[in-house]
């Protein structure tokens, strides 16, 4: 039996998360209409979970990301390994991620966005690990944000396994893979 190590958040603490974002995305686009874009394979859970809990339309598309690493740790090059469905522009765009670690990624994803002219483009993630941000990237929405510990459960992996717990707890005694 794998050891899943300590629970970091329960399923009601992520629950309650979630409709608090919900609320606040759905007051700040009042009026409006709202695409959705998943970062996979991560958001989809949360992504799920938020959409419910936003009030206003929504539309909903995915964006699939693939890092090729260096030597170096973390100094991976990024490409858009399956694009958008949807034409963005003009349109308003809130990318959902589930965690935040250096920030590299999304800059580069919003970057990449920005220019097929949205009508504005921000940054909703579940986790925020700001202890390794590599660069100012700052998501607008933020559920939790967590120390430099790795976590699997309510989307996020470890060796593509662990995706499907509904709360979050991190892998192993030490929160170390």
């Amino acid at each position: 039996m794998p050891n899943y190590g300590k629970p970091v958040f329960s399923k009601s603490e992520i629950q309650k998360r979630v409709q608090d974002l919900g609320e606040k995305i759905s007051k700040d686009y009042q009026g409006e209409d709202l695409l959705l874009v998943g970062v996979m394979k991560g958001a989809f859970i949360f992504m799920a979970d938020l959409a419910r809990a936003i009030h206003i339309p929504v539309s909903i598309d995915y964006i699939g990301l693939s890092a090729f690493h260096s030597r170096s740790k973390g100094r991976g090059a990024v490409r858009i390994s399956s694009d958008l469905n949807e034409n963005i522009s003009g349109k308003n765009v809130l990318i959902v991620e589930d965690i935040i670690n250096s920030g590299l990624t999304m800059a580069y994803v919003v970057n990449s966005l920005k220019a097929r002219e949205p009508k504005s483009i921000r940054v909703c993630t579940m986790f925020d690990k700001t202890e390794k941000r590599r660069n100012d990237f700052r998501p607008d929405y933020v559920g939790f944000p967590i120390p430099n510990i790795y976590i699997i459960g309510y989307g996020m992996d470890y060796k593509d396994q662990y995706r499907n717990l509904p709360y979050v707890a991190t892998l192993g005694d030490d929160g170390e893979k």
